[in-house]
Parts: C-alpha cells; sequence; structure tokens
C-alpha cells in the first residue's frame, strides 16, 4: 500500500486545519501533502476574510477535483487520500476518477444521489437562498462556526481555529451539492478501498448523510467500511478527541495491506481495539 497521503480540505477552512491531524501520519512514516483550493494557495487567512479574490464564489467540486488530480499526477506513487467534509466529497470524486490508492472520507459532503435531511437543508439555507448566492462567498461568523461546525468543542479551541483558518467558502459548492450538479460518482466502477466517518453530534453532515453515502459506496467492488464517532461534532479531526480519528484511519490504512479480499464492514469497534493497544 502507497506510503504517501495527500489532505484534502473541506469548506470554511484552509490547509492549515490539517496540522495536527497530519503528525502522526507523519510519524508513522508517511510522505504528506496538504494542498490548498484554487484561490486558497499562497493567501493567509486574514486575506482571504478581508477580500476574497474574484471568482471565489463561483468555484466548482469539479475545477477544486481538478487542482489535485494535477497535483496527484506528479507524485511518484498513487497517494491515500483523505478528506473532510467537501474534502471527503472530493475523494471520492477523485476515486471515482481512478486517481489515489485508496481514501478517509471523513464525515463528507453528500455526493449526487444522497438527499440532505432537514438539518442540514437549514444549516444551508442561509447560502441557497441569498441572491445569486452561487456567485458568492459565504463566511460563517464565530458564533455559527461554533454552533454548527464544531459544536462540542470547548470555546478556546473554536476561538484558536476560528482565527487561525476559518475562511469564506464558495457558494457555488453548496448549491453543486444540495442539486446533485458534479458531484455524481459510480460506485460500481470504484476499485479502490474506501472508508467513510459520520459523528453523533454533526449538525451539518449528520451521520445519515455519512451512512446514505456508505450504503451507496457499497456497490462498489472494493472494500468499503463505516466508522461512527458518538459524541462529535463536524470538527472531529480539530476538537479533543481528534488523535483517535487519526490513529483510526492509520489502523486502517495499515489493515490494506493485509487485506486484498473485498470485505465490506462497519469497523465501529477499531476506537477500543486502538485504546486497548
Amino acid at each position: 500500500m502507497s506510503r504517501t497521503i495527500v489532505f484534502v480540505h473541506g469548506a470554511w477552512v484552509m490547509p492549515a486545519s490539517w496540522d495536527n491531524f497530519r503528525k502522526p501520519f507523519e510519524a508513522a512514516g508517511f510522505t504528506v501533502h496538504a494542498p490548498a483550493w484554487p484561490h486558497v494557495e499562497g493567501r493567509s487567512a486574514d486575506e482571504l476574510n478581508a477580500n476574497p479574490p474574484e471568482g471565489f464564489g463561483g468555484l466548482t467540486v469539479g475545477r477544486i477535483a481538478d487542482k489535485y488530480q494535477s497535483f496527484i499526477e506528479t507524485l511518484p506513487e498513487p497517494p491515500i487520500l483523505i478528506g473532510h467534509s467537501f474534502g471527503g466529497l472530493l475523494v471520492q470524486m477523485l476515486l471515482d476518477r481512478g486517481v489515489g490508492a485508496a481514501a478517509v472520507a471523513i464525515n463528507p459532503a453528500p455526493i449526487g444521489g444522497v438527499i440532505p435531511g432537514p438539518g442540514a437543508f437549514k444549516a444551508i439555507a442561509p447560502i441557497m437562498f441569498r441572491l445569486a448566492g452561487w456567485t458568492k462567498p459565504y463566511r460563517l461568523t464565530r458564533k455559527r462556526f461554533g454552533s454548527l461546525f464544531a459544536n462540542t468543542a470547548p470555546d478556546d479551541v473554536v476561538d484558536e481555529a476560528y482565527g487561525s483558518f476559518v475562511i469564506p467558502a464558495p457558494g457555488m459548492i453548496f448549491h453543486q451539492a444540495a442539486l446533485w450538479l458534479g458531484t455524481w460518482v459510480s460506485p460500481r466502477r470504484r476499485t479502490q478501498p474506501l472508508l467513510i466517518t459520520g459523528a453523533s453530534e454533526d449538525r451539518l453532515v449528520s451521520p445519515y448523510l455519512s451512512r446514505a453515502a456508505w450504503r451507496r459506496q457499497r456497490k462498489s467492488p472494493a472494500r468499503t467500511d463505516y466508522v461512527e464517532f458518538p459524541g462529535r461534532s463536524h470538527f472531529l479531526a480539530g476538537e479533543p478527541g481528534w488523535e483517535e480519528v487519526a490513529l483510526t484511519a492509520l489502523t486502517w490504512i495499515d489493515s490494506l495491506s493485509a487485506d486484498a479480499p473485498r470485505a465490506d464492514r462497519a469497523v465501529a469497534d477499531l476506537p477500543e481495539l486502538i485504546a486497548a493497544e
């Protein structure tokens, strides 16, 4: 199995959101990359918050996936992809293109065919119902970031994240996810292993959405697993306890080397196994 990992960040955050989460993978000997979305690379959070670049609001998931594919094709080996939120959608799109050796989709934004529930629609309603909102960036206030994205994280963690790497998000991608525009994948042609996660307290990507993506992806002939973390929010890769999420992903990746046959299963017992080591 590949010893290279590419992290794909999601909406409202920058690659710096991976700064802690990537450390266990580096310690395990992986070569780690965390590229930025188009328009984000080379800019600071302060710059993006003060003056989002021209065209950022209309950025599409297809263009973001294109950028990651171009980067991945420069690497010496097909990497393992790890994406969070919209990054989780993007890694599934990349696998669908035949890009990447395997992927972990952490609380992924919905692929085409997955119907967002009432909670998800309520969360994105302020984005969807703006005049020409698909052309405009949308920034979360500190209050909404804390209540929607990081609702189980302590205030000091929320404050640090919000001041360090929280940025506006392109309005277009939310319209695409809600209306299934450019977000379809074909699980039956996927040949790479995939792990999808959920979190019980996630108010943006509910466990229902994560499980729905897993059920669709199980149509693949390749290994397709699911694990759910209790008591965690959408910010499960950054809030206290993120180490358990990282170690679960690492354990799953390590299991791929000895697991060539298809092995559809929920791996909800992995956190307990890790804690017992």
